[in-house]
């Protein structure tokens, strides 16, 4: 496929799990694709090397890195934030810095590189950021601080739209439900919980949620903007 041919692809957190998946899509429909890296080196080598794509190290939760990163990647085609940190527990033993550092990886992030590569794209950009069905729906206790970020992602995206709709760029939000990742395993403790909610009563691949973002990012979806992509399997509904 080449669908992407000539495309310039920025995906910040995209060395494992649905990430890869998205680095994967991208590089096989034809883009150029460069993608960050944090914690998982081992992980994010290896799939440059398998793709021939590039990995870039750089914290997301450093506002000036990530602004830094987003500016050295030149005019993008399409930006794909992925990157994101959960803190599961009581909001009442819960230790502040790291509530920060979950609203600096999962809303500062987004917005400043939004913002950033909206500097230089031209007319047909894409920004898509990876949010979740809690943003929607917390059907547990524990998750108060990571349901928080992914609702305040919904206003970026309404906002921005109208801001970045005059010139041709649309940003759209992906909400994934529970998805087969290191991160939650299809056979992981809470998956009969989980499956309980479900129409679909199965973990996604993370293969779908690219497939997801890619429509978003091709020309089909050109006036798609400012709005929300749930792929739950009913997880929400």
């Amino acid at each position: 496929m080449s669908e992407f041919k000539n495309k310039s692809v920025l995906v910040l957190g995209g060395s494992r799990g649905i990430g890869a998946s998205i680095v994967r899509r991208f590089v096989a429909d034809g883009a150029t694709v460069t993608f960050t890296y944090n914690g998982s080196q081992a992980a994010a080598e290896q799939l440059a090397a398998e793709t021939g794509s590039t990995a870039v190290l750089t914290d997301s939760a450093d506002r000036d890195a990530v602004i830094e990163r987003v500016r050295q990647s030149g005019p993008l085609d399409v930006l794909v934030v992925n990157a994101g940190y959960a803190i599961f527990g009581d909001a009442l033993d819960q230790d502040p810095d790291e509530i920060d550092k979950l609203f600096r990886v999962n809303v500062h992030a987004p917005y400043h590189a939004s913002v950033e590569a909206a500097r230089q794209m031209g007319e047909g950009g894409r920004i898509i950021v990876i949010g979740s069905v809690n943003g929607d729906r917390m059907p547990i206790p524990g998750m108060a601080s990571y349901a928080l970020t992914k609702s305040a992602l919904q206003g970026m995206a309404r906002g921005l739209a109208r801001d970045l709709g005059p010139r041709g760029i649309t940003i759209n939000v992906v909400q994934p439900g529970p998805i087969d990742t290191d991160a939650n395993p299809e056979n992981g403790p809470m998956k009969d919980l989980m499956h309980s909610f479900m129409a679909i009563k199965r973990h996604g691949r993370p293969e779908e949620v690219a497939a997801m973002v890619a429509w978003l990012a091709g020309p089909e979806a050109g006036f798609v903007t400012g709005a929300m992509h749930t792929i739950d399997g009913a997880f929400g509904a």
